[in-house]
């Protein structure tokens, strides 16, 4: 699969990512698939606010072995707005194609947490953001064993086809 975002939304992403730092910044991609060519077009960026606490968090019991799990290395969704998001995408013809998420101080290469909260058919641009504000981004998708494999970004204007 091709993950397709205009440059404007790669920008969105990166923007959000820094004004976020040192927490993760969060949002949900939205757009169109193509399955006869591989592709998930995305047609808007939608940040979401982080809303990660010790309250959401579904790996309380193993979390007791790392350090201080908070905003800055979880992140969360509030599933109303989850839904609310599906609704709206379902009167606009549109599916969520993803979900995106900073990496403070880290590589941008998912997490275990990351892949048990993943589901199959959307795509995880994760991005690696630093105090500088150097951002690298890099999208992942769950295979067939649930397992993270890297996938292609493809910047390109949302009128090319």
């Amino acid at each position: 699969m091709t993950l397709i975002l205009q440059p404007e939304q790669i920008q969105v992403m990166h923007t959000e990512a820094a004004q976020s730092y040192p927490e993760e910044c969060c949002g949900l991609l939205l757009g169109v698939y193509d399955a006869r060519q591989e592709l998930a077009r995305v047609t808007e960026v939608l940040p979401i606010k982080n809303t990660w606490t010790e309250a959401v968090n579904p790996f309380a019991e193993d979390d007791r072995s790392l350090p201080s799990p908070s905003k800055r290395n979880r992140f969360w969704i509030d599933p109303q707005i989850l839904l609310h998001a599906q609704r709206d995408c379902r009167d606009r013809g549109w599916s969520i194609v993803g979900i995106y998420h900073s990496h403070p101080d880290h590589p941008a290469v998912p997490s275990e947490r990351d892949r048990q909260l993943a589901w199959s058919g959307y795509s995880y641009p994760i991005l690696s953001i630093t105090a500088e504000g150097d951002v690298a981004m890099q999208s992942w998708r769950l295979n067939g064993h649930d397992h993270f494999e890297v996938e292609t970004i493809q910047a390109a204007p949302l009128d090319e086809k």
